[in-house]
């Protein structure tokens, strides 16, 4: 079985100025993932506005993060739809593509019946050889990955590997991480964002990170000192995610791309309906990022890219950064 754990990178989708997608610069926001420690890869997640991709684009896309990678992590590709022939589609293509493992949310909009849901999975799952993640986002689409439906699951589907969790809710996730540990060892646990100090002290296996594109460093030290057990580190570290994230959750995920044009990384704005942020927002989003120490503490500008020719290989990162120091 497929084993997955750690920080999954969640990069955004670049675009150009004539609104296509910027597949160079999908390929330098990879590698900067890359060498900033990242264990996983997973796209066009809703960070990278799936929802704003056409079938082909999001193939794409797909084609060129596996490039990219070229076998140094494992990809994870997003192929939510609303409809299970399209998702069908889209994790087949994954498959001939080389993808570890393809994510699937709920289908969108239609709130379907635990049954239908089943059905669902079952029907992705089966129609590929690769890992299947379920997707639990119950406050957007109104219906939730319960656990009888997990053990419904687990007990269907040998390739079903694990769940990305963003309910939020530490009741949930305590009885998914202690049922799904009894089911299926390895099967991995993911908070949906970087709120790892809680999830991983009840068995979580790590994170899917959109915060990694602007502050990596934190992410990686966060993960290290909850994988170490560290809790006292850990909680100092999760404070300072917190305030970060508050920071970013109001015109998420607009403010990622923001954040990352703060930080040297510029990536275009986003696609309609969603828009860019206003000056005063921008100007508001850097006040936090330099009292939070992000400016300081974090890498500006871009990874360069292996020279042409050359084996792409992942530097290490430091698990500990001096300059993340308790804040009040």
């Amino acid at each position: 079985m497929l084993r997955l754990s750690g920080v999954v990178g969640t990069p955004v989708t670049p675009f150009t100025g004539e609104n296509r997608v910027d597949h160079d610069a999908v390929s330098r926001s990879i590698e900067f993932l890359l060498q900033n420690g990242v264990d996983a890869l997973a796209l066009p997640m809703h960070t990278g506005e799936s929802l704003n991709l056409s079938l082909e684009e999001r193939k794409e896309l797909a084609e060129t993060a596996l490039a990219t990678t070229a076998g140094r992590v494992p990809v994870i590709v997003h192929v939510s739809c609303p409809g299970t022939d399209h998702v069908i589609d889209l994790a087949r293509h994954a498959e001939r593509a080389g993808a570890a493992a393809v994510v699937v949310v709920t289908p969108y909009h239609w709130q379907p019946s635990e049954e239908e849901l089943f059905e669902h999975f079952v029907r992705v799952g089966s129609s590929v050889g690769i890992g299947l993640l379920a997707y639990n986002f119950p406050k957007k689409l109104g219906v939730s990955v319960t656990h009888g439906l997990l053990a419904r699951l687990i007990d269907r589907l040998d390739t079903f590997v694990g769940l990305k969790d963003a309910s939020y809710d530490t009741q949930y996730f305590t009885e998914a991480c202690r049922l799904t540990s009894t089911l299926r060892p390895g099967f991995a646990m993911f908070s949906g964002i970087e709120f790892m100090l809680p999830a991983m002290a009840m068995g979580a296996a790590g994170t899917f990170s959109p915060c990694g594109m602007i502050a990596p460093r934190l992410v990686g030290a966060l993960y290290a000192a909850c994988a170490n057990g560290d809790y006292v580190a850990a909680r100092a570290l999760q404070y300072r995610f917190s305030r970060l994230w508050q920071a970013l959750k109001v015109d998420y995920p607009a403010s990622i791309k923001a954040g990352m044009e703060i930080m040297g990384r510029p990536v275009g704005i986003p696609r309609g309906p969603l828009q860019p942020l206003s000056a005063a927002a921008q100007l508001e989003l850097r006040n936090q990022l330099e009292a939070l120490g992000v400016l300081d503490a974090e890498p500006r500008g871009w990874i360069p890219a292996p020279a042409r020719g050359a084996t792409p290989t992942i530097t290490p990162v430091p698990t500990e950064v001096n300059a993340y120091a308790p804040v009040a």
